[in-house]
Formats: C-alpha cells, sequence, structure tokens
C-alpha cells in the first residue's frame, strides 16, 4: 500500500493515475488529490465519478492538486478553466465530433482527463530524471513545463470545431488568442512569453502525430490524449448511434493506469475487459508513445481480465515497434505496430517522388 492508503502498483510505488470504468458504468479516475503539503512519495487519489458535471469538477481538484507547487501553471490554469471562449471551444468541439461525426468525446471532459493524464505523466519524467526540452533549451523551468502541458492538454482538440479534417491546425489558430490573454500578465517579458509559447503550440499541432511532435512537451500531450481510450469515453458515441470499431473497441477498456515503471520512468496499463480493447490500443495509444520522444521512457502494457468473454489474449506489451502477445493458448506472437497515419504520410512520399525519411 502507498503512504496514504491509495492504490499501488503492487511494488509500493503509488500510481499517479487512473482512469477505471468498470462493469458496464463510469466508476472512478483516480489520480492525485491532497490538501496538506506534498511530501515525497504521497500518495494523492481523488475519485471521479459521472455525471459530467462531477467528472470535470474532480478533475479539477486533482488538476489543481498537482499544480500546488508550480504558481504560475496553476494560475494559467485557473484562468482556462474560467475562460469563456475556450468554454465555448470545448462544447462546439463536442458537437462536431460527436453530434455530426459520431466520434467520442473530444469536448470539455476529454480536456480535464488529459489535463490531469499530462500532469501525471509530467511530473513521473521529471522524477526519473527526464530534461523536458522547455528546460533542456534553457527557455524556463518546471513550472513553465507544467504550464505548457496543462494549456497544451486541455487545448489540443479545439480545432475539431471548424472539422476533423487539419483540426490539429484550426486547434493552433484558435487557441493563440487564448494564450495571449493568459499568458500576458504571467510572462511580462514578450520574449519568453513568446518562446514557451511556441512549446504550446507545437504540441498542439502535433498531438495527433501530424506531424509526429519533436519536443517532450508534444509527446507528453500526445500520450495523454491517447490514454482517454475507456468505456466512459466511447458509451456516450454508442448511444447515439455510433456503431464502428471505435466506439465498440473503446467499450472494452476498463481500465488505464499511469505509474511509476520498473525500466522506464512510465508505465501505462491497460485493462481490457474484452480483447477487442487491443484496436484502441494499437491504432489510439501505441503509435502515441512510439512515434514521440516518449518512446524512450514510456512502458505500455495491455492485459484482458480473466472474468470476461472468450479470451483471444492473455497480455499485450510494446517492444520497440512491435507488439509482444502472450495468446490463451500459450504461444508468444510478435506483430508490428499497424501505425496508419504513418502509411499514409509515407504514400503521399511516394507519390511525390520523395524520400519519408528525407531531412
Amino acid at each position: 500500500m502507498s503512504e496514504k492508503g491509495g492504490p499501488s502498483d503492487g511494488k509500493g510505488n503509488p500510481q499517479k493515475f487512473r482512469l477505471s470504468v468498470e462493469s458496464g458504468v463510469v466508476s472512478d479516475v483516480a489520480g492525485r488529490n491532497e490538501t496538506a503539503p506534498r511530501t515525497p512519495n504521497a500518495q494523492r487519489v481523488v475519485e471521479f465519478t459521472t455525471p459530467r458535471a462531477k467528472l470535470i469538477e474532480e478533475a479539477n481538484q486533482a488538476i489543481r492538486a498537482d499544480l500546488e507547487a508550480f504558481p504560475r501553471a496553476l494560475a494559467a490554469y485557473e484562468a482556462l478553466r474560467g475562460d469563456t471562449e475556450a468554454l465555448a471551444h470545448w462544447d462546439m468541439a463536442n458537437y462536431i465530433t460527436m453530434r455530426k461525426l459520431g466520434y467520442n468525446d473530444h469536448g470539455r471532459v476529454h480536456a480535464f482527463i488529459t489535463g490531469a493524464a499530462g500532469l501525471a505523466i509530467t511530473e513521473l519524467l521529471l522524477e526519473g530524471g527526464v530534461k523536458p526540452d522547455l528546460m533542456d533549451s534553457g527557455v524556463g523551468d518546471a513550472d513553465d513545463v507544467f504550464l505548457t502541458v496543462i494549456l497544451g492538454t486541455m487545448l489540443h482538440d479545439i480545432g475539431n470545431q471548424i472539422h476533423r479534417a487539419g483540426h490539429e491546425a484550426h486547434g493552433v489558430a484558435l487557441a493563440l488568442p487564448i494564450l495571449d490573454r493568459i499568458m500576458g500578465p504571467l510572462y511580462p517579458d514578450p520574449f519568453k512569453r513568446t518562446k514557451v509559447r511556441s512549446f504550446i503550440l507545437g504540441a498542439i499541432n502535433c498531438h495527433d502525430l501530424n506531424p509526429a511532435p519533436l519536443t517532450v512537451e508534444g509527446g507528453i500531450v500526445a500520450v495523454a490524449d491517447g490514454t482517454d481510450i475507456t468505456k466512459g469515453r466511447g458509451r456516450k458515441a454508442f448511444s447515439l448511434g455510433s456503431v464502428d470499431i471505435h466506439s465498440i473497441s473503446a467499450l472494452a477498456v476498463d481500465q488505464v493506469v499511469i505509474e511509476k515503471g520498473r525500466d522506464k520512468p512510465v508505465l501505462i496499463s491497460v485493462t481490457m475487459n474484452n480483447s477487442g480493447g487491443i484496436f484502441q490500443v494499437e491504432e489510439i495509444l501505441a503509435p502515441k508513445v512510439i512515434r514521440t520522444p516518449l518512446r524512450r521512457f514510456v512502458e505500455l502494457r495491455a492485459t484482458t481480465r480473466p472474468q470476461g468473454d472468450e479470451q483471444i489474449l492473455s497480455r499485450v506489451r510494446l517492444d520497440g515497434d512491435h507488439f509482444v502477445m502472450d495468446l490463451e493458448s500459450g504461444e508468444r506472437v510478435e506483430v508490428e505496430v499497424m501505425d496508419s497515419q504513418k502509411q499514409a504520410q509515407q504514400a503521399v512520399a511516394e507519390n511525390l517522388g520523395l524520400s519519408s525519411d528525407s531531412r
């Protein structure tokens, strides 16, 4: 058990973030939450339950606790969550993606959940000795990194309100006035403000790997986005009539846990009630680990619950750019991750007579 009696990884290491949806209902999203000053290895747990308003409020409390030691990032977050323009962006992004396209949630709940996940990943990386690009470049400190991650994760999908196609670039344009309004009072020096802002805009532009992010901060936003794959996100799209591989496979994912890894700073564990959930892991989460600077720092594992339907596989782990699958028959199979977006980019490059690896 952890110091505060919250969930742990079984080895005494506290879980940093847990998105858990079991028995057909959203049961909790556990993150880190405490009112007392943080201490080394202290565990913070917060329950995120439906309805939607409560989920958002519990996420808000967890995020605020995570940013307690970073006043600039906390001030930016407080300004963002009350920003009228941002609130409208989240609602309209959700309207287009869910009502018009039949996709999973891309609005306010997704923004808050990915914000909490991004902060958990950031802290684990810093604890593991990883130096984000913003610090490595000399532009800023840890406070600036947390500010970049929370603003980048929470604004990454607002471009969907214009259209899913090109939503990354649309998001950059829509985020600019919000960032300038929030960051202006926090960064009196326009030179530094512009530099920090570039990391946020880069993360928004690259969160969907089109193109792939070049910075650690961009990688954090992309991976945090990829962790929101449970059936709590997919059920609304399913209930609205979107019955496809995305909504069905999302219903097969019960839990996502972000915690300290054994061999790498971050371990992301996915628990499925059905092998169909592997689509979410392979198509959404794994590419965001493989094709970002976080590849060297993140372990990814997926398992199926034994009480699920007829099992095909029992465990999947990411090894480089291959999945290693342990089948119920006792066999072990290795398959390359199908990165459809990368394949499409390579096909375009080949048609233009260009090398996809050209610089």
